[in-house]
């Protein structure tokens, strides 16, 4: 066997993503630029806004696909989720109006975050 062919059976340096790491990944992302805009507060209001806006963006996403027929999902777990997007639309508006702030989005994304890592349910 030559160098070459080796390398080509050699275990890949990055593993497989599976869809839940992806969606983790893509919520924990959003998260960080949320949690950092918030820091900034009104110093940058229009990151603010970005940030908010991506997050609003993820959930309306998330929103669609648990009202798809075929999702595989627990049936209330679709229902919370799709509460969770409601609210989470509700509190943006708020937020751009600057009568809110975006630490309950935050919370809202890190239980997310800690069901898919199966720390315990999303709520």
């Amino acid at each position: 066997m030559t160098l070459s062919s080796s390398l080509a059976y050699a275990q890949p340096t990055a593993p497989i993503r599976t869809p839940r790491m992806a969606e983790y990944e893509v919520i924990a992302r959003i998260t960080q630029r949320l949690v950092a805009a918030d820091r900034r507060g009104n110093e940058d209001h229009s990151g603010l806004l970005e940030a908010v806006f991506h997050n609003e963006k993820l959930w309306s996403t998330l929103a669609a696909d648990v009202a798809e027929p075929g999702n595989g999902l627990p049936e209330a777990l679709r229902a919370r989720l799709f509460y969770l997007y409601r609210f989470t639309a509700d509190h943006s508006r708020k937020i751009r109006q600057k009568t809110a702030d975006a630490g309950v989005l935050i919370e809202i994304n890190k239980a997310v975050l800690k069901g898919l890592r199966g720390e315990g349910a999303a709520t």
